[in-house]
């Protein structure tokens, strides 16, 4: 092997190891976060006893579950049950392998990137990697050989497939605009500011002022894919799968100990790859609204795509605090009678409209 290789692997490696770190103690502050918001949102304490503010109380929660002894039921099908939280973890945290989170850096006389893989189909290879998170479902819910569960997974399975349609519609005009899949291509073309707007007439300089940011640009494929987002998360108001209140927990009813919390870390992943996929697509990515400081070198976009990230992850507690859950038909009747006839309408109206601009 030449050494050229073996640095490659190395810095893979090592980048494989931090991204699943920094994912993991992500998800543990946004558990915490989401407790304490949702707790002053409906004026409560919230967790406030392990450290400061409460702040260890995710880690307890964590450490409580890995202990915790798992129990199989008679009835299930113990491989596949045992599969099926692997399955939903291990498609979350390969979703995030090629999304990048900042500029390029030299280190030691290598170019790293801020990604584990830079592929030429990044957005493809996301979404790809979103579509098997369904099979953990599905497997969790028929092999626990309980009815709740299995309700639980056809509603799921029902639910992700539909919005997926609507998710991947809404990102083809963005697709089109930055004529790549690439993600870091996408964020590339989304410099600088738009310039001026002819048909405002004497307001059409304010454009000088406004990033070159494809929310600005397709608004429309933006809320289509917020609403697919969340509802592909299954997170409230659209977690029908786990609707406590008609199948006690849904697919992972029958799960405790280590497995229910790969299924709880595979939620929350989903919850960041969706807001960081917002972001890339619609926001500028790392690309922020105020100069570069040379001073902070490859810190200030990073911080900036931070930023974008948590006000989306925020965005995704207001809603489990403020919106009551949708009946399930609805819910249905949403995704294919309003989202994916809008993604449709917007996608033929961007391409008349580049297609006029040629």
């Amino acid at each position: 092997m030449s050494t050229a290789f073996l640095a490659d692997l190395v810095v893979i490696l090592a980048k494989i190891l931090i991204v699943f770190l920094v994912l993991s103690v992500l998800v543990i502050f946004i558990v915490w976060f989401e407790r304490k918001v949702v707790a002053h949102m409906q004026s409560r304490l919230g967790p406030n006893r392990w450290g400061p503010f409460g702040l260890l109380t995710s880690l307890a929660d964590g450490m409580k579950l890995f202990f915790k002894e798992p129990v199989t039921p008679i009835t299930a099908d113990h491989v596949t049950f045992a599969l099926a939280p692997g399955i939903s973890m291990l498609a979350a945290f390969l979703a995030f392998a090629s999304i990048p989170f900042g500029t390029a850096v030299v280190l030691f006389g290598h170019h790293v990137t801020f990604e584990v893989a830079d592929l030429n189909v990044g957005l493809l290879w996301v979404l790809a990697m979103g579509s098997l998170a369904v099979y953990g479902v599905v497997l969790a819910g028929w092999s626990s050989g309980s009815k709740y569960p299995l309700l639980g997974g056809i509603r799921s399975s029902a639910q992700m497939i539909s919005y997926e349609i609507a998710l991947s519609l809404s990102l083809i005009p963005v697709v089109m605009s930055a004529g790549s899949l690439s993600l870091r291509t996408i964020v590339a073309t989304q410099r600088g500011v738009i310039g001026s707007i002819s048909w405002l007439g004497p307001l059409g300089g304010v454009g000088k002022f406004i990033p070159h940011w494809y929310v600005f640009y397709h608004l429309p494929a933006f809320l289509i894919f917020l609403l697919a987002g969340v509802a592909e998360t299954n997170r409230p108001p659209f977690d029908l799968a786990e609707a406590d209140t008609e199948l006690v927990g849904g697919y992972h009813t029958e799960y405790s100990g280590i497995k229910f919390a790969m299924f709880f870390l595979a939620e929350y992943l989903h919850v960041v790859t969706i807001s960081a996929l917002a972001v890339l697509l619609f926001l500028g990515g790392w690309n922020g609204i105020t100069p570069q400081l040379p001073v902070l070198g490859w810190i200030w976009p990073l911080l900036w795509f931070v930023a974008k990230v948590f006000f989306f992850v925020f965005l995704f507690v207001w809603l489990r605090a403020t919106l009551p859950r949708l009946r399930y038909d609805r819910l249905m009747a949403v995704g294919w009678r309003v989202l994916i006839p809008a993604a449709l309408t917007w996608l033929v109206v961007s391409g008349l409209a580049m297609a006029g601009s040629v």
